[in-house]
């Protein structure tokens, strides 16, 4: 085995060099969280001496691993030292200051309570390929990252990306990157992540750029986190204190997540359940909205200006969570719309609109893509939205982005389709089950592509969002904004004339805006 050895702020660690691609696995950025660091703030993690070995995954927050049920391959690996991540480099040489290669670093979904940073679609090979230095960060999840304790830190999950964006600031240059290159991006609950983080004062010196895929808002409120945590506590018979929850196992708080978070009195049971109880409630754990380290909800912090110096790039699949309630077509085919959309908490008068403006669906389709407008897409666009009227002179630019090209297996743009070509890994394990036996590498070639020159030169090379001091429409018409969708015919950018591939608001988001009665 070809290895390679790179000298941190905390020890030497031993890499694995591949075909163009170096990796150095499960390095640790923070102690343990365990014993008395368990519901505590991140530490540093102390010095080692001698040699650490970063050949293999380090061990995982997410402690029971997914198998085949879920869209992304994400393993679990033992261990106590669960804050970790791994470093991918074309070129693991120290780089002179100011001349390192950009950074990518990558922070995974899975609803905060699952996912893995080891998922084989991550690896970082394909950036590599392109002169980007890639990090996946692991995080704690669920009750342990983000639960509710009366005598603990909030947004402990939070505190984690804070310390490992610190630990690349302190560390990326002797892999070969630049710490003043940083793009920090994620997808789903990760996209949440880098919204947060987008939002954050803390967090502002610690990265140059963002990338949202299909991410989630944060505005979970304090005294939402406090009924979980305090009801968690009861359920499990001890007090909702470090000293309390602390007596109990890990798999004893994960056995008591699910009936804590149990859906509301009243909610429709079953998949119609999930979706009213994903919508009116929000994720059960997640960021919460305190004020302090995280002090606003994100559309409210976007239009104050936080953040704002950040280019970001956005985007989400045009049918996120459609496939989730397909089995329920038969059932209510002859159910209205409006009225299904009424008994999942939605107000009459945008029951009726969505509808509406949805009548060529099937009510089961219709709810899928609502649940897709509601969660996904128009947090997209109402970010996007509040950039553009927030936007002062010296505002960084905004674009976003529509992946449209379906799943020969699924049926449509669902949830989680789009890493794989952002990622470049069409040849990952169990990419064929999401994306078929022959997806685009034509298509993966530029979504990849505009990752890179995003990361890369802060352009993925399609027309940025106005602000309204130059809109030349109508004052107001956000539906003109340009919008890249990435789809099934090829495309060329740079091609003379209007720019091909590139649409507007109103022929990819508009209905997404219903969603929220607006």
């Amino acid at each position: 085995m070809n290895t390679v050895e790179v000298t941190t702020t905390a020890g030497i660690v031993r890499g694995v060099r591949r075909p163009g691609s170096t990796a150095f696995l499960g390095i640790p950025y923070a102690a343990p969280p365990v014993g008395e660091l368990r519901f505590a703030a991140p530490v540093p993690h102390p010095a080692w001496s001698g040699v650490r070995d970063a050949g293999s995954p380090g061990a995982t927050p997410q402690r029971i691993d997914g198998g085949d049920s879920t869209l992304v391959p994400e393993p679990s690996f033992p261990g106590e030292s669960t804050l970790n991540l791994s470093v991918f480099t074309p070129d693991p040489a120290p780089a002179p200051a100011g001349a390192g290669l950009p950074v990518l670093v990558y922070i995974h979904g899975g609803g905060y309570t699952s996912g893995s940073a080891a998922s084989p679609w991550y690896d970082g090979a394909s950036f590599n390929r392109h002169g980007v230095v890639t990090v996946n960060v692991s995080y704690r999840l669920g009750f342990d990252g983000f639960g509710w304790i009366e005598d603990a830190p909030l947004n402990r999950g939070v505190l984690d990306w804070l310390l490992a964006l610190a630990w690349v600031r302190d560390n990326i240059q002797v892999f070969g990157g630049d710490p003043a290159r940083v793009t920090i991006a994620g997808q789903s609950a990760g996209g949440g992540a880098v919204l947060t983080l987008l939002t954050m004062p803390r967090a502002q010196p610690l990265f140059a750029r963002a990338i949202v895929i299909s991410g989630v808002a944060t505005y979970l409120a304090p005294d939402q986190a406090e009924r979980t945590g305090r009801r968690l506590a009861a359920l499990a018979g001890v007090a909702p204190t470090r000293a309390g929850l602390g007596s109990l196992t890990e798999n004893q708080i994960l056995a008591e997540q699910p009936r804590a978070t149990a859906f509301a009195a009243g909610t429709p049971a079953g998949p119609l359940g999930e979706i009213a109880n994903a919508l009116v409630a929000g994720l059960p754990f997640g960021p919460v909205v305190d004020g302090d380290l995280v002090p606003l909800a994100t559309v409210d912090a976007v239009r104050a200006g936080i953040g704002a110096a950040k280019p970001l790039m956005l985007g989400s699949t045009d049918h996120e969570f459609n496939f989730a309630i397909a089995d329920l077509t038969d059932e209510l085919a002859g159910d209205d719309a409006a009225e299904v959309l009424g008994r999942l908490g939605v107000a009459a008068p945008s029951a009726r609109a969505y509808a509406a403006a949805h009548d060529r669906l099937g009510t089961a389709e219709l709810l899928g893509q609502f649940a897709s407008d509601r969660a996904i897409r128009g947090v997209m666009l109402r970010v996007a939205e509040a950039r553009a009227e927030a936007a002062t002179a010296d505002a960084a630019p905004t674009w976003l982005w529509a992946f449209g090209w379906r799943s020969p297996t699924f049926g449509g743009a669902l949830h989680c389709l789009d890493l794989p070509f952002f990622f470049d890994a069409l040849d990952a394990p169990r990419v064929a089950a999401l994306a078929g036996t022959a997806p685009s590498q034509r298509l993966a070639d530029e979504v990849h592509g505009a990752a890179v020159s995003f990361i890369s030169d802060g352009d993925p090379g399609w027309p940025e969002w106005t602000t309204p001091r130059v809109w030349t429409t109508v004052p107001g018409d956000l539906d003109a904004q340009p919008v890249r969708r990435f789809d099934a015919v090829p495309v060329d950018i740079n091609a003379p004339g209007a720019g091909t591939g590139i649409t507007t608001v109103a022929a990819t988001y508009a209905d997404a805006r219903l969603a929220f009665g607006s």
